[in-house]
């Protein structure tokens, strides 16, 4: 540390009252420690009493008091309350900090501590908001009269009691059963009285004032993520996780603990959730669901490299997670003695039961407890929740003061060889499958080694001619030549030398030609510069072999993982990459990757957002073209997909504007919020393709001229508009990652010169007295894809009133005929020959919403849904069209579509095409009646 840092923090202490009466050693002991953590000298600052603590050893090696709080906080009002948490977690911290830096306390009783210090917190401020809610809304009661208690579930390293000293806590909150409050001025269901009592509680520890925060209260664990009630009664919760609970769920919920038990609804709660959580069996099943998540730790390593992070990197405090609770959570069922949240506790009863060796679990247990020391000090230097070693000179001294060690370079040493070895056992942790056998790769490596000319070495690849045979050897040669050029350095040269054979053996084995080898150089020149994705397809060989098939089946595939490498690690498990989803897979996959991401990290959230839409379009394609899924369930899965993303799109800036300006006039937490999104053209019809952009309105129901509740207040309909300038930004910011969506907002009331954020009742009177014939075309097309149940079920009525209004047939189908020209003299009739040539998709299309139109009045099955094909089919059950003619459209309109997926997965004509003149000639026959011409 500098001569200055060092002068600083002498005059510091210097200042404090009574140092200077202290001896020497002990005016040393505060010196060394406020050297060390800036937060600990703050807290002596505003505490000053302190400083006869950190010299008292026995005081400071004495177990912290479980229940200290309570009674200061009670008749306190709201200011003092927080005021005496937020002093009171400092001065403790601090205690326990000074232990462990003077080596009083182990740090296993360290982190017991700031576990038992969090309890209390959490338990005091708890009481107090029960008791001052109480008093406004009355109490409510159980089924034996006596107060019902908010339960409070303590996730993570708070559930283990092995908290970090500045950590977020992750909670959930739950209650016994639903019911009306009694005994207070007012009265209220038990629903909204829990609800408040979470956000009292959680602006208790949560909220920043003169004197810091308690803690970062993170609630995404609880059911439904940040779109879930922030409270759940019993009932709701067990019926969550019997029917929607994911593997990741039964994983988080392993370190589960009620902070606040009362010895009989806790003792009901855990009764509930321990089946979910834990099987009577060894709990095979979830052991594909690990394996994918330890693949996005190793993925996560790769794309970060937090080497420095001794938390998230490789063989880091996770991996030592990782691997105790995929045993309990696969053996635990079993083995009663797993149940339960300590890591530090389960590793002996590994041991007991064979799962681990003695030698295991102690090199486990002590580079463990290490890295959580580490740990300790690097967030208790300045009460900030880091976990990456600093590359300051002046940190550095301060933790290697900290943990007594000589220099740095011994400090990352010892970080290096624990982080080592606890990589290696995490490894050993459902193991991949051995890698495939070498004796078939002589050829790929002599056309790699050697320099003879590509004429020579044609006879060597025998599963071309001479002519396919040649290029093909040429391409090799250029990409060693290339490779040699670029900065790819030895050990990416080695994985080089050894992927290109294996590449040749699997083309061979396919008798795919030179266009596949292209592609598949085309992919590593993205990535010869980083080994990490080198080293992926070399120890993972079904990766390898997945890159060979999709780039063989389509150029599409190569140009988006050429594009976007990060897509290589979905190629991991083939088993997971082929595998059909349903709708609700999609909304439960982007909520656990966010919930990965920090709230305030911005640019990582629209970076995940966009990573994870191509993997799962990637997913979507390769199922598509391998024939896992049947042609015409690819637009429904791209629409699946494209809403769960608008979903989350929606909530993060929601998040964002309340953040900002506080919630609009009339809504609060967990309210609705008076907000739809109206999907049109592709996306309302549940016919999205690979690229498609997204046709939106966006509509609110505010009618109050009040502002926004925020310090930073704005007028309410102010609010809904920059919401939708937000949700636009988030999808339409180009990345490094790309863009969303493409997001077309122009068929809004009054185009691109009217509001982004409509009222729906000026929506409907639009519709209804200004709108053009061609809007409500588009409107039978459209359907609610995000909002609240009385926003969607206004936009239902607008719906239904415009399509069943009467029309006049003449002049209706003047309007449509006269549209149909515009766009044909817009677009051309040849340029497309799906879409616009006659007879194409938009001429189906038309046909489509001409009957909805025309006949809406009297059948109003015809607009029930969105989509062609069951337009169609009630089309037909209404006899205006004969079951031959609508059989003839559907094949017509499902050829097309398949035809476009596709030609955007592999730009060459397809062989279905033989048949599309016919079909388009069927419509064409069909348009002439209809518009009789």
């Amino acid at each position: 540390m500098s001569s200055d840092a060092e002068q600083r923090v002498q005059q510091f202490c210097q200042q404090l009252p009574g140092y200077q009466a202290l001896s020497s050693a002990e005016q040393q002991r505060v010196t060394e420690l406020a050297l060390i953590s800036p937060f600990l000298a703050r807290t002596l600052q505003q505490q000053p009493d302190l400083l006869s603590v950190l010299l008292d050893d026995k005081a400071l090696a004495a177990p912290l008091p479980a229940t200290a709080l309570e009674i200061a906080l009670t008749g306190s009002d709201e200011v003092t309350v927080f005021k005496t948490l937020r002093r009171y977690r400092n001065r403790m911290l601090s205690q326990i900090l000074a232990a462990d830096l003077l080596q009083l306390k182990s740090i296993a009783d360290c982190l017991f501590d700031v576990s038992v210090l969090a309890n209390d917190c959490i338990n005091s401020a708890y009481q107090w908001a029960y008791r001052e809610l109480t008093a406004q809304w009355g109490t409510p009661l159980d089924d034996a009269g006596e107060p019902m208690p908010m339960l409070i579930l303590g996730m993570g390293k708070l559930g283990g009691e092995e908290l970090n000293l500045s950590s977020d806590i992750d909670l959930i909150f739950t209650y016994p059963a639903n019911g009306e409050t009694t005994g207070g001025r007012r009265s209220t269901d038990h629903h909204q009285f829990f609800l408040r009592l979470g956000q009292k509680l959680i602006a208790a520890l949560h909220q920043v004032t003169a004197d810091g925060f308690v803690y970062r209260v993170d609630m995404r664990l609880r059911p439904f993520g940040e779109s879930g009630p922030l409270a759940l009664s019993f009932a709701a919760m067990e019926d969550y996780y019997q029917e929607q609970g994911r593997e990741w769920e039964r994983y988080a919920m392993l370190k589960a603990r009620v902070i606040n038990p009362d010895g009989k609804h806790s003792i009901e709660l855990k009764q509930m959730l321990r089946p979910f959580v834990y099987r009577r069996y060894i709990d095979f099943s979830a052991i594909e669901s690990l394996r994918r998540m330890k693949q996005l730790i190793e993925q996560e390593n790769r794309r970060r490299n937090r080497s420095d992070n001794i938390k998230l990197g490789a063989g880091g405090i996770r991996e030592v997670e990782f691997i105790v609770q995929t045993l309990q959570l696969i053996r635990g069922g079993r083995i009663p003695q797993l149940q339960q949240p300590s890591i530090l506790a389960a590793l002996p009863i590994l041991v007991e039961h064979q799962l681990l060796t003695t030698d295991q679990q102690q090199q486990l247990t002590s580079d463990y407890l290490f890295l959580r020391r580490v740990e300790q000090l690097l967030q208790g230097m300045d009460d900030q929740q880091t976990q990456t070693l600093p590359t300051d000179a002046e940190l550095q001294q301060q933790l290697i003061r900290g943990l007594h060690y000589s220099s740095w370079t011994e400090l990352q040493q010892q970080v290096e060889q624990a982080m080592l070895r606890i990589h290696r056992e995490f490894l050993q942790v459902i193991e991949p499958e051995e890698s495939t056998e070498p004796e078939a790769l002589s050829v790929g490596k002599l056309l790699w080694d050697s320099d003879a000319l590509a004429e020579d070495l044609a006879e060597q690849i025998d599963w071309l001619d001479e002519s396919a045979a040649i290029p093909l050897i040429q391409q090799i040669q250029q990409f060693r030549d290339e490779s040699h050029r670029r900065s790819v350095g030895p050990r990416g040269r080695d994985y080089l030398s050894r992927l290109i054979p294996q590449v040749l053996h699997l083309v061979a084995c396919s008798q795919a030609g030179s266009q596949v080898v292209e592609r598949i150089l085309l992919v590593f020149r993205r990535i010869m510069t980083r080994t990490a994705y080198l080293e992926l397809l070399f120890e993972n060989p079904p990766a390898l072999q997945q890159l060979v098939t999709l780039c063989s089946q389509s150029q599409w595939l190569t140009d988006q993982l050429a594009r976007y490498p990060i897509l290589l690690d979905e190629l991991i498990d083939p088993a997971q990459l082929y595998q059909v989803q349903v709708k609700a897979d999609y909304q439960d996959r982007i909520r656990q990757r966010l919930l990965r991401v920090a709230d305030d990290d911005l640019e990582l959230l629209m970076e995940s957002l966009r990573q994870h839409k191509q993997a799962q379009q990637l997913r979507i394609a390769a199922a598509d073209i391998s024939g896992a899924l049947p042609l015409m369930q690819v637009s429904d899965h791209l629409t699946w997909l494209a809403e769960a993303m608008m979903e989350q799109v929606v909530e993060l800036a929601w998040q964002q504007m309340v953040a900002r300006y506080g919630y609009p006039a009339g809504l609060d937490k967990g309210s609705d919020k008076g907000f739809a999104v109206i999907a049109y053209g592709k996306m309302g019809g549940m016919e999205l393709g690979y690229g498609s952009d997204l046709d939106l309105v966006f509509v609110h129901n505010c009618d109050s001229l009040a502002s926004t509740t925020g310090d930073k207040s704005i007028d309410s309909k102010q609010f809904y508009l920059k919401l939708v300038q937000r949700v636009l930004h988030l999808c339409t910011t180009r990345t490094a990652s790309g863009v969303l969506y493409d997001i077309d907002t122009r068929l809004r009331p009054s185009g691109n010169s009217g509001l982004l954020a409509i009222h729906v009742q000026t929506y409907g009177d639009y519709l209804a007295k200004e709108a053009w014939t061609w809007e409500h075309q588009a409107l039978v097309r459209a359907r609610i894809v995000y909002g609240d149940d009385t926003v969607a079920q206004q936009f239902q009525q607008i719906r239904t009133q415009i399509l069943s209004l009467p029309r006049e047939l003449v002049a209706l189908r003047h309007d449509v005929l006269g549209m149909r020209d515009k766009l044909r003299q817009h677009h051309g009739s040849d340029n497309e020959q799906l879409k616009h040539a006659n007879g194409g998709v938009i001429d189906l299309e038309f046909i489509s919403q001409y009957l909805v139109l025309a006949h809406g009045a009297s059948t109003a099955a015809l607009f029930r849904y969105s989509d062609n094909i069951r337009i169609l089919d009630a089309a037909c059950d209404a006899k205006l069209l004969s079951a031959e003619q609508v059989n003839e459209l559907q094949q017509a309109y499902r050829l097309m579509r398949g035809i476009h997926h596709r030609l955007t997965l592999q730009p060459v004509l397809p062989p279905e095409l033989e048949g599309l003149e016919q079909a388009r000639a069927a419509v064409q026959a069909i348009w002439r009646h209809l518009f009789q011409l």
